[in-house]
């Protein structure tokens, strides 16, 4: 069966604290729901200071997830790793992995938004440097023993639940960060379909003498919805999609390359496109995707369309696949 997903990035633009709230809540029922029904995994995400209230805090969020929920994993992709202080992340991580039983998944990227190290006084260019001492410290710290950290000593509790540690992936589109997984025998995750950057990724493994594996996006992976009517939805609800494109595509310089990057400026050329796509039940069952990524509250949807659009997927969609 294909690896089902429901992503959740809490945008709304406008949005009252009542009414943002209110999405929030939506977002735990929703994940309570997609885990009773079988989907593997909610998918969220880091971004500061956006107009439209882009969730900035993952760890938050996934933990409330995890009170929620019983199997369901969390994958946060990405963490912006040089916005966080190394030795608190390492604590907030083992937190989560012990009481979520090892659930979570961790994906570290170093971001590509420098007014968002502007605004915790990062410099953006020792990001490089500092995504460095995050994942060390990190590999560090989860062992629960005493190490050496900015010239002194010290010690890291409590151990996380997985070992040898949870779950930490490092992600990006470019050769230094897979460098960077290679040299720590860490996990890569590109960022899109690249796969001359997971050969050398295995290159750089070699070089190095360690140990480690990819979990790269598919050629086609398409953020989803699911309505009876395709025509219908694109119609009302399209510029909640074209919303999100657009912002997303503003951050991003010619040299990053992502899974979900869209060039559509209207609502017709994002459907033309298929980064975005609405489909029936039945087109869904068909499409032949290896990875069914749901996105119902996509660019602040309303919510009573994001649930019509998470129960047709969990109540017709999933039933049908084959095993």
């Amino acid at each position: 069966m294909p690896v089902s997903v429901v992503r959740f990035n809490l945008v709304e633009p406008g949005a009252s604290p009542a009414s943002l709230g209110a999405r929030y809540r939506a977002a735990l029922d929703m994940a309570a729901y997609a885990d009773e029904h079988g989907v593997t995994t909610v998918q969220t995400e880091e971004h500061h200071g956006v107009g439209n209230n882009w969730l900035p805090s993952p760890f938050a969020f996934a933990g409330a997830v995890f009170g929620a929920t019983r199997t369901i994993a969390v994958t946060v992709s990405a963490v912006i790793g040089p916005l966080h202080d190394p030795l608190r992340l390492a604590e907030d991580i083992a937190v989560l992995d012990l009481l979520s039983g090892g659930r979570l998944v961790t994906v570290a990227g170093i971001g590509y938004r420098p007014e968002e190290y502007a605004l915790f006084d990062v410099e953006w260019k020792r990001r490089g440097r500092l995504q460095d001492e995050l994942l060390e410290t990190l590999l560090k710290a989860w062992t629960g023993e005493e190490f050496e950290y900015r010239g002194r000593t010290v010690r890291v509790t409590p151990r996380p639940f997985t070992d040898p540690h949870p779950l930490l992936l490092v992600g990006g589109s470019s050769r230094a960060a897979a460098r960077r997984a290679a040299r720590l025998g860490l996990p890569f995750f590109p960022s899109a379909h690249l796969p001359e950057l997971e050969a050398y990724y295995k290159e750089q493994l070699t070089e190095y003498g360690t140990e480690g594996w990819t979990m790269m996006p598919t050629a086609e992976t398409p953020l989803l919805h699911i309505a009876e009517d395709p025509d219908r939805a694109w119609a009302e609800y399209g510029e909640h999609f074209l919303h999100e494109a657009r912002t997303y595509a503003s951050w991003q310089s010619g040299d990053i390359r992502s899974a979900v990057r869209s060039a559509a400026t209207t609502v017709g050329e994002l459907r033309e496109e298929g980064v975005y796509r609405i489909l029936t039940p039945q087109e869904c069952v068909t499409a032949g995707l290896d990875n069914l990524v749901l996105h119902p509250l996509a660019g602040g949807m309303p919510l009573a369309e994001g649930w019509r659009s998470l129960r047709l997927f969990a109540e017709t969609v999933l039933p049908a696949l084959p095993a």
